[in-house]
């Protein structure tokens, strides 16, 4: 249903720039949000800047016309894409994910929205976008008396430390990359398994097992060597890759194997964190969760089994799935936004 026009200077607006979309969202300023589901355009990032600038103010009008606002009912906006990067915006020097084109590198991306829009502008990666959505979404109006941990299975592997209802950002923006966590591998890996190896460079990081592009490279090309008649041996491997979630939710022996380790690998590391954040919940998001019922739970059984920890913290502590998934990162950022305006 449309909203009738908000009163001038009552929104926020959301977005989450991406390797294909850019997603916005309408939030006012009274912490409701104003679109319901994904208002999205091609993010237009392969063909540079200038061309993703142009799709971020064709999201933009979108979301202001379909809520009934005009621009000047925008008070700030919210941004972020995937990193890495700085905490004020700038891709790393070296590109980043999505951003690989040498014309990103170096490139800081919250002064050029803010310049296209004319507004104030905050800037999160995605990881820590949805991981502020997820924590503000479970602990609603006592966000700011509670701490959370979240890790988001997708390509790669993000993640977000919440503290005290605000996102740790780093002195560099590097911080909550989880994905780049190095942990434990005896007892995960299966005896002769390669050490999985991380697009990063780094070995026995988080990312090198619980992320797509960890499949694909690592733990789907072992385990076919153990089931050589397995259907998905017939096909390349990036096919295989995606397809591997479905043979989990039918109870495939294979597939389980490759999410268990996955589910064990997010477990340690959550294990760690616990050890440095003592958080009040735990949350899991990405493809992985946004599965069958039965397979969800299970997998998120499966983290919770391997999370090692003290009787004190198992009394209080929840495991959860980040909400909403496909809209956590614009909300996220919008919610940041809205900080900026609003005291917590």
């Amino acid at each position: 249903m449309l909203m009738s026009a908000p009163a001038s200077g009552s929104v926020v607006v959301g977005l989450d720039v991406g390797g294909t979309k850019t997603n916005a969202t309408v939030l006012a300023v009274d912490g409701v949000f104003l679109i319901g589901g994904m208002l999205e355009v091609p993010s237009r990032v392969t063909e540079g800047p200038a061309a993703a600038m142009a799709a971020i103010a064709e999201v933009f009008a979108a979301a202001l016309t379909q809520v009934g606002a005009a621009a000047g009912d925008v008070r700030a906006g919210g941004l972020d894409t995937p990193g890495p990067a700085s905490a004020d915006g700038v891709i790393s020097s070296r590109g980043a994910t999505n951003f690989a084109q040498r014309e990103w590198w170096g490139f800081d991306v919250r002064a050029a929205v803010e310049a296209t829009l004319g507004l104030p502008v905050t800037y999160h990666n995605d990881g820590n976008a949805a991981a502020l959505y997820a924590h503000e979404q479970h602990f609603g109006a006592a966000a700011a008396r509670h701490s959370s941990v979240a890790a988001i299975v997708g390509t790669g592997l993000g993640g977000g430390v919440v503290i005290d209802g605000e996102v740790v950002r780093g002195s560099s923006g590097m911080a909550g990359e989880l994905g780049h966590v190095h942990i434990p591998m005896h007892g995960l890996l299966e005896p002769g398994q390669p050490l999985p190896r991380c697009n990063c460079g780094f070995e026995g990081d988080l990312e090198s097992v619980a992320s797509l592009t960890g499949i694909r490279q690592n733990l789907l090309p072992y385990w076919l060597s153990r089931y050589p008649g397995h259907p998905l041996a017939e096909l390349p491997v990036d096919a295989a890759a995606k397809q591997v979630r479905s043979y989990g939710e039918q109870g495939d022996e294979m597939a389980l194997h490759i999410f268990g380790q996955q589910a064990q690998a997010i477990g340690r590391m959550f294990t760690i964190a616990a050890n440095f954040t003592d958080p009040d919940a735990f949350f899991v998001g990405g493809g992985v969760v946004e599965a069958a019922p039965h397979f969800r739970d299970w997998f998120l059984g499966e983290v919770q089994r391997y999370t090692v920890l003290r009787a004190e913290q198992a009394e209080v502590v929840g495991f959860h799935v980040v909400p909403d998934l496909d809209m956590a990162g614009a909300r996220g950022a919008a919610m940041a936004a809205l900080h900026t305006i609003r005291p917590s």
